[in-house]
């Protein structure tokens, strides 16, 4: 049978999604918590690799298994054997052909940083830190420019095997708030699918352009040059927030 997990994590002390060897990964701790309770090794797919550091609120994975325990009691099998930074929050019986990685239509990202004269303790391990305050308006009118379907080149990190750098972005929503005596803001990214680092790298073109550096937004767009856009901000900041798919279990 092959189930649907939506997976919850803090990414803070993890090599990022993907197995590798010597290190801690998500999908590295989700089989071996699937291993005991199947009692074989289980391979756990993602919906995609979150990078090291980055965290996820909706991770979307699939894994095939037999086991008399219902699908949706799965979960809180597999959070026994899986430490506290890492949760299966919901588990189901997946429809027939279900991936989690070839189905997903959408993805929702979140980038979120503050500004304050002080590091703030209690916001530095899901807030990037910005050392000048943005311009909220400015950012606005930025994004409005990303939406669509668009050559993504400039916002792709080196290493990337993607085969095409177009992507389509369907939303782009900035929201700043006040967390104490910190301005907090908080990017919604949601698109068809994203390149290397290209949530991070748009966050801090973003910041850029709401500082008052808008010289080398447009011209990316046209040349496809990476170094025409400002720093790729922190691993801390990025959460992936959840996946859509076309035909999905319930809570997808």
């Amino acid at each position: 049978m092959r189930y649907a997990l939506i997976v919850s994590y803090d990414g803070t002390h993890y090599s990022g999604f993907q197995r590798q060897p010597n290190a801690r990964t998500v999908q590295g701790e989700l089989e071996r918590a699937a291993e005991q309770v199947f009692g074989c090794p289980t391979r756990v797919q993602g919906s995609g690799r979150t990078d090291a550091g980055v965290h996820a609120l909706g991770q979307v994975c699939h894994l095939d298994g037999s086991t008399a325990v219902p699908a949706e009691k799965l979960k809180d099998c597999l959070n026994r054997f899986l430490p506290n930074d890492l949760r299966v929050l919901n588990s189901m019986k997946a429809p027939e052909g279900f991936d989690c990685t070839r189905g997903a239509k959408r993805k929702t990202y979140c980038y979120r940083f503050y500004f304050s004269p002080t590091e703030q303790p209690l916001l530095s391990r899901y807030y990037a830190r910005v050392k000048e305050a943005p311009d909220l308006a400015k950012m606005r009118k930025a994004a409005a420019l990303v939406t669509g379907e668009h050559d993504f080149k400039a916002f792709c990190a080196s290493g990337s095997s993607a085969k095409t750098s177009v992507r389509t972005v369907y939303s782009v929503d900035i929201r700043e708030s006040v967390i104490g005596q910190a301005r907090t803001f908080e990017i919604a990214v949601c698109g068809n699918g994203f390149l290397y680092n290209m949530v991070r790298i748009l966050a801090g073109e973003l910041v850029a352009v709401g500082c008052g550096k808008e010289e080398g937004f447009t011209e990316a767009f046209a040349s496809g040059k990476r170094n025409c856009l400002a720093r790729t901000m922190p691993a801390c900041g990025l959460c992936l927030m959840n996946v859509e798919y076309g035909r999905t279990p319930e809570g997808c």
